[in-house]
């Protein structure tokens, strides 16, 4: 299979692209400069540093009737705050380019599609009384999203969705998602103080392996929740201590009362400066304080994922935010890839 990568150069794209390799399949890969510094980037992957939306559709076209796979790993997650409505961030980087690419990507001759989504949108079907369609604009795009390239499949070409939880692995030259956490470690004195609750988690490695497998086995329209751990926030802190150096360090669990009002607390500041977050964090202190799990069944049983080492992959996440806090070292952000 000759495959095309949006997003190339992120974690999950390389490391898509690695493991498709890895397979014998060949990899094109398209993604916005400049490539991170530093970073593993597979040599046997043809590169292409443009954004797709800025080629017309004749160009996009040559380069997908050389294909038979398509991978989106590309948009914009969370975390990403900006004025108000910012839906509409999110509606132009998660769902508009999918848009463009899927129905050329049809007319091509593409016959498997993967797209990196959000396990947010397993749980807003899962817990329909959470209402979180209703109350945040990230989960909304990534409902949204998933409606839309649902809407292409049928039974030549497949659209498989992936639905990501917290993903753990780094990436020399690019900012984990991870950095806002860890600085926050440091700056609480003492003790860390967090929500009770859990979540699900994978490596980047393993998101590789799922991708490549989507590809292989992908039929019709098909939506994959995949993990491969389940941790409580408190499990999870242990090894980020850990790997900061302070491996003793107390963990408090703040009762879900205390943490809400904090929170409404940085929900004002945030109105006051005029920008909105792809969750509405007061609403959202329901799921953060749940053990929001999903089996592994998909991950390890379907899509074939092979045993990895989450506490080394955390341990890669926080060695790189700690380099970037302590050194300011130049980084690609997230946004946009």
């Amino acid at each position: 299979m000759k495959v095309l990568i949006i997003g190339a150069t992120g974690l999950l794209g390389s490391e898509a692209a690695r493991e498709l390799i890895k397979r014998g399949h060949s990899v094109t890969g398209m993604a916005l400069p400049p490539v991170p510094q530093g970073a593993d980037i597979p040599d046997q992957m043809q590169l292409i540093l443009k954004d797709c939306m800025s080629l017309n559709i004749d160009e996009l076209a040559s380069i997908m009737k050389q294909c038979n796979g398509l991978v989106f790993a590309a948009g914009v997650d969370e975390r990403v705050e900006g004025p108000p409505p910012i839906y509409d961030m999110f509606y132009r980087y998660n769902i508009v380019p999918l848009q463009k690419l899927l129905p050329l990507a049809k007319e091509c001759g593409i016959k498997q599609t993967v797209i990196c989504g959000s396990y947010f949108t397993y749980f807003d079907r899962t817990f329909p009384e959470w209402e979180l369609y209703k109350h945040h604009p990230y989960i909304r795009s990534r409902a949204d999203q998933a409606k839309i390239a649902l809407d292409y499949a049928d039974e030549n070409f497949a659209v498989s969705i992936l639905e990501l939880p917290y993903i753990f692995g780094a990436q020399k030259g690019r900012k984990p998602v991870w950095t806002f956490l860890v600085e926050m470690i440091r700056k609480m004195p003492v003790v860390t103080m967090y929500p009770k609750g859990g979540t699900a988690m994978i490596t980047a490695r393993q998101v590789g392996q799922c991708i490549a497998s989507a590809l292989e086995i992908g039929k019709g329209g098909q939506l994959f929740p995949v993990c491969t751990y389940n941790m409580t926030w408190k499990e999870m802190l242990a090894m980020f201590h850990e790997h900061m150096g302070m491996p003793n360090r107390k963990i408090v669990t703040v009762p879900t009362c205390f943490f809400k009002a904090s929170v409404k607390k940085l929900a004002k500041k945030q109105k006051a400066a005029g920008h909105e977050g792809g969750l509405d964090m007061v609403k959202f202190v329901k799921v953060m304080t749940y053990e929001a799990y999903m089996s592994d069944f998909n991950a390890k049983t379907i899509l074939r994922a092979r045993p990895d080492d989450i506490n080394k992959a955390i341990g890669e996440s926080v060695r790189l935010c700690l380099d970037i806090l302590d050194s300011n070292t130049q980084v690609v952000d997230m946004k946009g890839e």
